[in-house]
């Protein structure tokens, strides 16, 4: 099932009021970036963060497992936003920085761009 649009919106005014963010269109979904760094998706009207070891406890103490795009897939390092974080305006800063730090963290480096012959 696609997003919805306002639920989209929602999510972005809610952390547009952290920090500057952006929403894409991807793969039947949206992808949420700070910058050029992607790090949330929304799939099926559901709100994933990227997460690495410095912030992966905090989603398993509130029982979060990792997003499954479809059966018998891999784990991807996203994870869903516990409905409490998302009510809580001050917490969900502190929970976009840390996905946004991962989204640094993981960062690929570009690729040089072959020159032209």
């Amino acid at each position: 099932m696609p997003n919805d649009k306002a639920q989209i919106e929602a999510w972005m005014a809610q952390m547009n009021a952290h920090t500057p963010v952006r929403t894409r269109a991807m793969f039947g979904g949206h992808g949420f970036y700070a910058g050029d760094l992607f790090f949330a998706l929304a799939d099926d009207n559901h709100l994933y963060f990227k997460v690495g070891d410095a912030n992966r406890g905090d989603f398993e103490s509130h029982g979060m497992e990792p997003f499954v795009p479809w059966p018998e897939a891999a784990p991807m390092g996203y994870y869903p936003l516990p409905t409490a974080i998302l009510n809580d305006p001050e917490e969900l800063g502190v929970w976009v920085d840390a996905a946004i730090a991962v989204a640094e963290a993981n960062k690929k480096p570009a690729r040089p761009r072959k020159k032209k012959a």
